[in-house]
Parts: structure tokens; sequence; C-alpha cells
């Protein structure tokens, strides 16, 4: 497959992941067992801090929070040199490249009920927030 081709592959199957449709994922939802939420929320100076790491994905891949407040999505990286390194929340429209290796803080306003989902650039690696 030339280059020109690729590209629109690609493109195509990022397209579709962010409508919604999980082409390039591994088959399982972001709701299944391996994505049960944890404690990974933290209040620190009256903001909630969301953290997850990004390397081969997200983990977790599914966070609960509060909603109505202040709050920052916190990613961690280490060595991380896949496409989870550029992170996409598209209801809010973030794109955000991450660091090899680092902490960056995302803020996410004052999110209201519901679930935010983001994903990696090439929409292979979802994660989600919900927030109640």
């Amino acid at each position: 497959m030339n280059g020109n081709k690729l590209f629109v592959v690609i493109s195509i199957l990022v397209s579709l992941s962010l409508i919604g449709w999980a082409v390039l994922s591994s088959g399982k939802s972001a709701k299944n067992e391996e994505n049960i939420p944890v404690n990974n929320v933290s209040i620190i100076d009256g903001k909630q801090i969301i953290e997850i790491s990004a390397k081969n994905g997200y983990q977790p891949r599914a966070s609960s929070a509060s909603s109505d407040i202040p709050t920052v999505l916190r990613i961690n990286t280490k060595g991380t040199l896949d496409c989870s390194s550029l992170v996409l929340i598209p209801s809010l429209k973030i794109n955000k490249n991450l660091p090899i290796s680092g902490v960056t803080d995302i803020d996410l306003g004052s999110p209201k009920t519901g679930t935010l989902q983001g994903m990696c650039g090439m929409g292979m690696f979802p994660f989600e927030i919900e927030f109640n």
C-alpha cells in the first residue's frame, strides 16, 4: 500500500473512532469488567484531580468523578512512544500532545453530569470519565 492510500485508510479509521465507532479497538468496550472505576480522583486546593497514565493505552480506562466542580485531568507518561501520547477529547475539542515522560494537566472546566470520552490519536485506546 503506498503512502497516500495508507494515509487515507488511517484518516477514515480515526474519523470513525471520533464519531464513536471503535474500529481499531481490541473489541472491549469502555465499560467492561477490566474498566471498573478506581480511586484515582482527589481534591487539591479546591480542584478535582483525575489521574491516569498513558502508555499502550490509558489506565484506568474508566474513572468516576463529581460533576460541577473545577476539574483537571492529570496524565502521567513514562517512556510513552505510542499513539496514547496524543490525547483527544472530541466533545471539548482537546487535542494534546504529551511528553515522552512527564505530567500533563488538562483543564476540563466544571463538567456536568454525564460521560466524558477520550482516546488516543488513532482511536485505538479509549478512556472515559463518568461525572455524577
